[in-house]
């Protein structure tokens, strides 16, 4: 769902300061060539996708590290209230620092980086104010730990599996591996619902300060159940808040109210959602099966973005990807102006900005 579309000099601007960083010998690419129609897109923002009045410029790669910083697989994105944009990244081969968080301004700028802690395991990321101030909160899938730290990346708190977590009567962890948390949510009383999407397939309720409190729902297919919860939102579009649950592997949405009681399911336009953000009317659900699909109120998908499905280009080379097209989309925001930021699960990361077109 492309098409071709006027040509800007601001895209051009960022074209050049790009392709310094994708290196000089894939911008000198032969004019014709596969590689050259990838970075030849990114200069002139001329591919635009989706229908009616959800119709968005691709600009890939929007965000990249400065020289020296590398991406791995681009997992988690969120954008605190000064702008500031943040990645959580599994840090990519020949970076110069372990930092798994790299940060950028609302203008795409690189700022700074930080989370070695993280490295290898940077993947849920989502930004709460509390009291004011501003927090992030990670789940590391290496170390399997969910952790707590302030914009510039102090450790406040960090927790492993909850072993005192029971679940018809039986302990659900017996051994610390058997748990790992790919995303949160925050609840209205502060707090955090989190999913333990690559673990035993439940999700947990916690307090704000990170003590495990309840069972949400457990492992299985039917109403109620999950299987790999990864993603989790606080959806309050409706008349009351509810938990929003990427049932990953059963390929569909479900919610919950914030007792854990089934509410609804969405499979109409789902094949492998990830995670979600809302903005007004809209659900944002990034799907690793190649598309970014909005959602209304009533559960109609009004517009998928940028379909690459099938795709075989997870560990291909940049130059190989398709102009307009996703690989694995696997997390994604709207952004204060109203674009839409994408991260995308593949081993040398990609961060692609989506800007309504007018």
């Amino acid at each position: 769902m492309t098409e071709l579309d006027s040509r800007r000099p601001t895209d051009r601007r960022c074209f050049i300061r790009r392709t310094a960083t994708i290196g000089a010998a894939a911008a000198t690419a032969a004019l014709g060539s596969r590689a050259n129609a990838y970075l030849q897109a990114l200069a002139e923002g001329d591919v635009v996708t989706g229908t009616g009045d959800h119709r968005y410029r691709v600009q890939h790669d929007w965000l990249m590290p400065p020289d020296g910083l590398a991406w791995g697989d681009t997992h988690g994105v969120c954008q605190d209230r000064s702008g500031d944009i943040h990645i959580s990244h599994t840090v990519g081969a020949g970076a110069s620092k372990a930092d798994a968080i790299y940060v950028f301004g609302p203008d795409g700028s690189f700022k700074r980086s930080f989370g070695s802690r993280f490295k290898g395991g940077g993947h849920g990321l989502d930004v709460r104010e509390e009291n004011g101030v501003e927090y992030l909160y990670h789940c590391d899938v290496n170390r399997r730990r969910l952790a707590k730290t302030t914009l510039d990346g102090a450790l406040l708190w960090e927790v492993g599996a909850p072993i005192e977590a029971t679940f018809d009567g039986a302990r659900i962890y017996t051994a610390p591996e058997s748990w790992n948390p790919t995303n949160v949510a925050f609840a209205p009383d502060g707090d955090l619902f989190v999913g333990d999407g690559y673990g035993r397939s439940f999700v947990h309720r916690y307090t704000k300060d990170g003590q495990w409190k309840s069972i949400v729902a457990g492992p299985g297919s039917g109403e109620g159940q999950v299987s790999q919860p990864h993603g989790l939102w606080m959806d309050e579009r409706g008349a009351e808040p509810l938990l929003a649950v990427a049932d990953r592997a059963n390929r569909r949405i479900q919610w919950f109210d914030l007792d854990g009681k089934h509410v609804r399911f969405q499979t109409d336009g789902m094949r492998q959602p990830c995670h979600f953000k809302t903005r007004g009317d809209l659900l944002l659900v990034p799907d690793l099966s190649s598309v970014v699909t909005l959602v209304d109120t009533d559960g109609k998908v009004v517009a998928q973005l940028g379909d690459g499905a099938p795709t075989n280009l997870r560990g291909a080379a940049r130059r190989d990807f398709i102009p307009g097209r996703f690989v694995h989309p696997h997390d994604a925001t709207f952004l204060a102006d109203g674009s839409i930021l994408v991260a995308e699960w593949v081993p040398i990361g990609r961060v692609t900005r989506l800007e309504p077109v007018a």
